[in-house]
């Protein structure tokens, strides 16, 4: 008789169901399967330095026990020289510099995708902690560099001329994934140390996706950062924020950061405005008006940009261009005129060119800068207008769902 091997576990027939579940994943969707657990966030339980305001900085150095100076060396190294790895802080004792690695990071968005357009644009497809994207462009122009960040995933306005409008809005960006993008820019630009005379990252513009006064702490805190003598040492005057037309919010922004500001205007009445602008339902066009003329500090050295898309039909008659001058009368402002950048899915046709440029005669003519904004990155999508991610917010269901993995 055969001892029987006890080597050897007994393995049950599989059920018919599990064998048929099992012929019917394809090796594309196992692919899939295995790029989508990739993809998947990675938490890292360390608190954050980027993003934090130097008192904030300084409050969280001192109560981790270090003096206060520490956090100065800190600042200097994350927002001059563009560290990320706490080893490369000499000026630090190497026991302190492990402590600090063990509590805190340094974080840098993570770059999906790069795309450069053969005009020299550049668009970066960024992923955040928690796996949402947004879009960031640097312009470079031959005397400056203009890098146009994004505020929030997706946005709330629906402005139907915009592609981002498309993109129901995901979440707010944090002060860390603004400022983030500012620093991955200039990683990807050599641009560190960061007040170099030749950098070429000079100038922020908040016009990516997102309106950022709806975000305004995050973004005030950002912009504060960037703003630093003593780190990224950007000028006030060379940041720009974008806005549709949040009123109540504009004083603010013009008190406490003070910086440039554009007002996404597109039309001369109140009827045109709200198909392109919904916002104008609820802060009307004399009300937007009213506000631009007491911003904090506006005045003919510090004129409010209108930007002004050209759509072909809509707004772009020699009439607008008249309603335009008596509506801005006495603000100290220029306008920038927008060729219309299409996208996939846009219902809009962007005006002759010879017709933008009538038009821009006609506000010349009443003694305003008029210029007719050249469009940079349409071959990458990354021109005004044309930015999208592909993150959407998830429905309650979905979000039991990411729960439970």
């Amino acid at each position: 008789m055969v001892a029987p091997d006890r080597g050897i576990a007994h393995v049950p027939a599989m059920s018919s169901t599990l064998t048929e579940t099992l012929s019917e994943i394809t090796p594309d969707a196992a692919k899939a399967e295995l790029y989508a657990f990739a993809a998947k966030p990675v938490v890292d339980p360390r608190r954050d330095l980027v993003g934090l305001e130097r008192s904030e900085l300084e409050a969280v150095i001192t109560e981790f026990g270090l003096p206060r100076f520490r956090a100065n060396q800190l600042w200097h190294w994350i927002y001059h020289r563009g560290a990320v790895d706490f080893d490369l802080m000499t000026n630090l004792a190497k026991p302190i510099r492990a402590l600090l690695a063990a509590s805190f990071r340094i974080s840098r968005p993570r770059v999906v995708s790069r795309q450069d357009s053969s005009d020299g644009t550049i668009k970066w497809l960024l992923r955040f902690d928690d796996g949402n994207e947004a879009e960031t462009v640097f312009i470079p122009e031959d005397d400056r560099g203009t890098l146009c960040i994004s505020s929030q995933v997706g946005c709330t306005l629906t402005c139907s001329f915009c592609h981002t409008g498309t993109q129901r809005l995901v979440r707010n960006l944090t002060a860390a994934e603004v400022v983030g993008q500012v620093l991955l820019a200039l990683d990807e630009l050599a641009g560190f140390p960061s007040a170099g005379v030749n950098r070429r990252l000079t100038n922020i513009v908040l016009m990516g996706m997102g309106e950022p006064l709806y975000n305004f702490e995050n973004v005030a805190s950002a912009m504060r950062i960037a703003m630093d003598g003593e780190g990224l040492a950007l000028s006030r005057r060379r940041i720009t924020l974008s806005t549709s037309g949040v009123v109540p919010m504009m004083a603010r922004c013009g008190a406490e950061i003070g910086v440039n500001l554009a007002i996404s205007l597109h039309g001369t009445t109140d009827e045109i405005r709200d198909e392109l602008v919904p916002v104008n339902r609820k802060w009307p066009i004399k009300d937007l008006l009213d506000a631009c003329r007491s911003y904090p500090g506006v005045n003919n050295a510090r004129r409010i940009t209108f930007e002004y898309v050209m759509l072909e039909g809509v707004n772009d008659s020699l009439e607008h261009a008249r309603q335009l001058v008596a509506l801005i009368k006495g603000i100290p402002a220029k306008i920038n005129l927008i060729p219309f950048n299409p996208w996939p899915g846009s219902a809009y046709e962007c005006s002759d060119p010879d017709h933008i440029e009538r038009f821009a005669q006609v506000l010349m003519k009443a003694g305003y800068a008029s210029p007719v904004r050249t469009p940079r990155g349409r071959d990458i999508l990354a021109a005004c207008g044309q930015l999208k991610s592909e993150s959407h917010k998830l429905n309650r269901r979905e979000q039991r769902a990411v729960a439970a993995e």
